[in-house]
């Protein structure tokens, strides 16, 4: 089965189709960096790294001409509606967004099956019209010829150490009876159930980073040696093939920085540390902010499954124990990536206003920790592939 990843990102999506036996054969990403990394891990894609909405139809055959893909795959970015038309009347729409050009690319090759990945909060969202999002999505792949199915996957389910919701539509030629993966893990708390038997348990954050090298604020590298033996099972299988560690570099944390993370328990965020230790108020050194972002920097639980991976996790979290926030790699484990899988670019930037107004717009890309945190966890990915085969 060939696939065709369109917003295609770091790769995520079309890893955990590769891990089940499908074939990748091409990739639509228009950021640089991401298609770098797109491009290395899978050497045989043909990548068009451009903005799809000025990919033609005929460029689109032409690549694909002798190889045409059975499945399509893509997380088009609805939540933002994401395409700068301002006439094209309702901007709630998924008709005027990105969600078009998926339909699109759609029509052109017809492959079996359809799979679309976004924010389990698109089932809420209504045009201006009060119609639900949703059902236009539906509507829409319907007109195509495809059966629709919905649902919303947790990662934790499929074996992914991290608290993350995701909603897949599946389009397919098809009938299915079966379009959705059924759970093979879980995490246990004290209301455990038969319903459990025979899941296997969702491994902790500990359980994906505990034998990375131990490194501090400023320490590490893009490349390294391991300096322990696999603890779990979960890191042999994302270790496997791999002899050594990428992307592992600590950030440049201030001795203030440090200071304050210093002061955190387990579970505590920036709200709970001392006072003299609170960030500053922007560009007023030495006077504390009255602002403080609760979701911001706070100390993962060890034992626990981490938190949502967001595009800017490097500001997130702090490692349980050590007095720094997570590096790409150990991030790229909580996805579950394997540690084989190099992420191409610099691991952070500066925003893109600030780069805008030095003049760096050739910086203005997706760093590590934003490719990390966009992707599909690679294990949900191929528990929906696994399923669809």
């Amino acid at each position: 089965m060939k696939v065709l990843d369109l917003f295609a990102g770091a790769g995520g999506f079309s890893l955990g189709f590769e891990l089940a036996g499908y074939e990748i054969i091409g990739g639509v990403e228009m950021d640089k960096w991401a298609g770098e990394t797109l491009t290395y891990n899978h050497p045989n894609l043909i990548l068009i790294n451009e903005d799809i909405t000025k990919v033609s139809n005929e460029k689109l055959l032409e690549a694909f001409k002798d190889n045409y893909p059975d499945v399509i795959i893509g997380g088009p970015p609805c939540q933002g509606f994401s395409i700068s038309n301002r006439n094209a009347g309702d901007p709630k729409d998924p008709r005027n967004s990105l969600f078009k050009e998926f339909i699109r690319v759609a029509s052109i090759f017809k492959p079996k099956y359809l799979v679309m990945e976004n924010v389990p909060n698109l089932l809420k969202a209504k045009t201006e019209n009060k119609e639900l999002v949703i059902e236009i999505i539906k509507k829409e792949m319907e007109k195509i010829g495809y059966n629709v199915y919905v649902d919303v996957l947790s990662a934790t389910d499929f074996g992914v150490p991290q608290i993350r919701k995701r909603l897949f539509v599946i389009g397919s030629k098809t009938e299915l009876t079966n379009p959705f993966p059924t759970p093979t893990h879980f995490v246990p708390d004290e209301n455990d159930s038969l319903f459990n038997e025979g899941l296997e348990i969702t491994p902790t954050l500990w359980d994906a980073i505990s034998d990375l090298p131990v490194i501090e604020a400023r320490e590490g590298a893009e490349e390294m040696e391991y300096t322990s033996e696999p603890k779990t099972e979960y890191q042999k299988l994302l270790r496997k093939d791999s002899d050594k560690v990428y992307n592992h570099k600590a950030m440049n944390h201030s001795k203030r920085m440090v200071e304050r993370f210093a002061s955190m328990q387990i579970g505590n965020s920036i709200s709970d540390v001392p006072e003299h230790l609170r960030p500053y108020k922007r560009n007023q050194v030495g006077v504390i902010s009255d602002k403080l972002y609760d979701q911001n920097n706070r100390r993962m639980y060890p034992n626990k499954p981490c938190h949502t991976i967001a595009a800017s996790f490097y500001a997130n979290f702090v490692h349980p124990y050590l007095n720094r926030n997570f590096t790409a790699r150990e991030g790229a484990r909580i996805q579950s990536f394997p540690d084989k899988y190099v992420f191409k670019g610099k691991p952070t930037v500066v925003s893109k206003k600030l780069l805008a107004s030095e003049g760096r717009i050739d910086e203005s890309y997706l760093c590590q920790y934003n490719q990390i945190g966009n992707a599909v966890p690679p294990l949900l990915a191929k528990a929906i592939a696994d399923n669809l085969k």
